[in-house]
């Protein structure tokens, strides 16, 4: 009988670790739809090779879906009168690639699942895929969302950081996210792929204070490279790499731009430039085994951000529309 209640006693922990918040499991489906990984992981290898732009595309939809109603796909509804969450300002330069990724995936999954698997989930599975063509590290994703019945473009505004943000305030709105500064630092490596438009951050261009017009952080000819790529009053659908260096490589190169002056952002510069985080900058600076690892942490606790799971929400059967 010992024996017994031992055994059970660490099934229990066992199943507690294979859980995460809202009742996620890495499992979910192996009983309803056990090729979901492979339907998606082919249909995002399919996309990338028709465009780049997939991978930081996809990876920017997860983190601004989740950081707003928690991750539910409410970023992908669409509004005939302009008021859903993608509709947002904030939201407003997410690359349709992104999109396009996950309803071209959920349409194949529902092929041999109809009705079983959220975009949410598939969101979530198309945001390891991404880091991994890239050549990032993978990871098991914990499953089980649910899809959102609310998305309004109010709702977005002071719940995604800004590109001016200082670490205090990334702290605060990482915070209310159950993340912590370390994860934060990780996330942020996200920067190593994708794009910015110059208006996020020609302020540090050409109107940085009243005692200098450049901002004094930036390396002097990243700076010049800058002006060159964004002069003033360029075309605003003009962007630029994040990476200078590596853009289209999963590394940690992002953290050797900071230390370097090479962060394009206020809110990548503060990084290396407050002493509070400066330390975890120059660790994924040169160790970029720990900067992967804390980078499948802080993707595994972000997933966990707000889900909807059991009778909550519902499967949607168009990523993009309500069930009714």
């Amino acid at each position: 009988m010992e024996v017994l209640k031992r055994g059970l006693v660490l099934l229990m922990v066992f199943m507690v670790f294979q859980r995460g918040e809202g009742q996620l499991f890495e499992n979910f489906y192996r009983g309803t739809c056990p090729n979901l990984e492979m339907i998606v992981k082919q249909v995002v290898s399919i996309k990338f090779s028709q465009t780049f732009v997939t991978i930081p595309a996809t990876l920017r939809l997860f983190f601004h879906d989740c950081f707003v109603e928690g991750c539910d796909t409410s970023v992908m509804i669409a509004s005939p009168n302009g008021d859903a969450e993608k509709d947002a300002q904030d939201n407003l330069s997410l690359a349709g690639d992104g999109f396009d990724t996950v309803i071209k995936a959920k349409q194949a999954v529902e092929i041999q699942c109809p009705g079983i698997v959220s975009c949410a989930d598939i969101l979530a599975l198309a945001a390891r895929d991404v880091v991994v063509l890239a050549g990032g590290p993978s990871w098991e994703v914990e499953l089980g969302r649910r899809d959102g019945l609310v998305s309004q473009a109010s709702k977005v505004a002071g719940n995604l950081p800004d590109p001016e943000f200082n670490l205090v305030q990334l702290n605060t709105i990482f915070a209310k996210n159950n993340l912590t500064q370390f994860d934060m630092i990780a996330l942020s490596g996200a920067h190593t792929l994708g794009f910015s438009h110059c208006n996020r951050f020609s302020n540090r261009l050409y109107s940085f204070s009243s005692s200098s017009v450049v901002d004094p952080s930036l390396d002097p000819n990243y700076a010049q490279q800058l002006m060159q790529a964004c002069p003033q009053n360029v075309d605003p659908s003009i962007a630029i790499n994040m990476d200078p260096e590596t853009p289209r490589t999963f590394d940690n190169v992002y953290y050797q731009n900071l230390v370097s002056g090479k962060g394009l952002f206020t809110s990548d510069e503060v990084l290396f430039s407050d002493p509070a985080s400066q330390p975890t900058v120059r660790d994924f600076a040169s160790n970029p085994g720990n900067f992967n690892g804390a980078f499948i942490t802080a993707m595994r606790k972000l997933g966990r951000v707000g889900v909807k799971s059991g009778n909550e929400g519902e499967i949607r059967t168009d990523c993009t529309k309500f069930n009714s």
